[in-house]
């Protein structure tokens, strides 16, 4: 695998490649390649998870002169492992980010996660991110890590405020419908699949007895999200202009 092509890309050269190629180990590999020197990138992306938030807030407080509590929505809106904050939306928008530069393409995985192209891979992706970010901030500092970030993921903040982003699809869901149509939106389970450990849920959102759109999910929760974002989506309802 050519990482100095991937290096090229993203505008960092490494001084300890171990890093850049940890980063870029999926757990999965490790099972089928035992004999691989290197650690997969989880501890990588519990560091760049960290980063990633400060330079966020570094920007939030330097750019907008807004409460807290606006900050913080808008801080959290990138941070996609805080799921009320929307984390389905975000992993895909981190992993959107990693096609500028391909990483899907440097990614050691196993050969049945190689195969997966749908949410799975769009985890595995914006885990990477997370780790790169991690990989960077160790060799190369702050400033290297921050600029990073600014070029590739702090570009979509402007979007992210634009078009409530900051705001979980059922919250917004139930504002726009109690303001709109003076409806207070209901959920129902549809479906049910899979083994205990892989339970799959569809979800209708409803409002009175119309229904409006559904999700599916590896939780209700999850489902339900999903089902109030295809609702937003429909209704084309919490977007700029709308």
């Amino acid at each position: 695998m050519d990482i100095g092509n991937l290096e090229k890309q993203i505008g960092v050269q490494f001084k300890n490649n171990d890093l850049l190629l940890t980063a870029l180990t999926h757990r999965s590999y490790l099972n089928e390649n035992p004999s691989w020197k290197l650690d997969h990138n989880e501890r990588l992306e519990f560091l760049g998870d960290a980063v990633l938030e400060l330079a966020v807030t570094d920007e939030l407080y330097a750019k907008y002169p807004n409460p807290e509590g606006e900050l913080t929505n808008w801080r959290a809106a990138l941070d996609w492992d805080i799921w009320h904050r929307a984390a389905l939306v975000n992993a895909v928008m981190l992993a959107q980010i990693s096609t500028e530069f391909q990483l899907n393409d440097y990614i050691l995985m196993s050969r049945g996660e190689a195969k997966d192209t749908g949410r799975a891979r769009q985890y595995i992706l914006a885990n990477a991110m997370e780790a790169l970010i991690g990989a960077i901030y160790l060799d190369q500092g702050y400033a290297v890590a921050d600029a990073f970030i600014k070029r590739y993921i702090l570009k979509e903040l402007p979007r992210i405020i634009e078009n409530r982003l900051d705001r979980d699809a059922k919250s917004l869901l139930q504002e726009e419908s109690q303001e709109r149509v003076g409806v207070t939106p209901a959920y129902k389970v549809i479906n049910e699949w899979g083994p205990d450990h892989a339970r799959q849920f569809k979800i209708a959102v409803i409002f009175g007895d119309r229904e409006i759109a559904q999700g599916e999910g590896a939780s209700k929760q999850e489902a339900q999200q999903n089902a109030a974002s295809e609702a937003l989506n429909k209704l084309k309802w919490g977007q700029s202009g709308s």
